[in-house]
């Protein structure tokens, strides 16, 4: 029986690539490629898919969030998250959410095929390069519980809020691609602000590269080093 296929990823080259790839194993159909969570939520629905497989950091969103509702709605659905992101605290919430599958973007093709086919069996299936530090981080809690709560502490408004003024939007810029008015991200923003003990944009953003809400840009360490505030109004 041939296993239905949903893909979600905001990077077309990447996600056409991959769609093509996966589309030439006998046992997978590609029902469909997306690259928004409202195109993914209305084709789970439409598609019925068997598994949806998706990227863990979408353009303003959570990729969580997305797979959390998708569940929700369609209890059927299997989701593998393919990622990549090692952050702890992902790999965590996302198995506190019923995710059935986490997978790194550099895993080999193989590994990728065989967490498809163990979530479509119904199992779950962790990349081996992120299972050990899950288990470590359940025999030893203290050492992690810190920095999963900076994540759980945040709504989902919030977190989508820090991800895109960390990625350099402006609040009137985040405000239109979230369909809000801009008093409701300044409000959101000061929330968050104060929940994580931030004091401007640049620890924004270096909390977000810290809860894995986006990449760590390759001359931003060298940025933060001089301690430039970001002009982010």
């Amino acid at each position: 029986m041939s296993i239905r296929l949903l893909l979600l990823d905001d990077n077309t080259l990447f996600r056409k690539g991959l769609s093509a790839l996966l589309s030439q194993q006998p046992d997978i159909s590609v029902a469909g490629d997306v690259s928004t969570g409202r195109e993914a939520e209305q084709m789970s629905a439409r598609l019925e898919p068997d598994v949806l497989l998706m990227d863990l950091r979408l353009e303003g969103v959570s990729g969580l969030d997305i797979a959390t509702q998708i569940k929700r709605r369609h209890t059927q659905i299997k989701v593998v998250m393919l990622t990549a992101s090692r952050t702890e605290e992902y790999v965590r919430a996302a198995l506190r959410m019923g995710i059935d599958g986490y997978v790194l973007k550099d895993a080999s093709l193989e590994e990728l095929l065989i967490a498809i086919r163990s979530v479509a069996k119904g199992k779950k299936y962790l990349s081996p390069d992120v299972s050990g530090h899950v288990v470590e981080s359940f025999l030893h809690p203290e050492q992690t519980n810190g920095k999963s709560s900076q994540l759980d502490v945040l709504t989902h408004r919030e977190r989508g809020i820090l991800q895109l003024i960390a990625e350099g939007r402006t609040n009137r810029s985040a405000a239109e691609f979230l369909c809000v008015s801009p008093k409701t991200v300044e409000k959101h923003r000061a929330s968050l602000m104060q929940k994580l003990g931030l004091r401007n944009a640049t620890e924004m953003t270096l909390a977000a590269i810290e809860m894995g809400l986006i990449e760590r840009p390759s001359s931003f360490s060298r940025f933060a080093s001089m301690n430039t505030p970001l002009d982010l109004p």
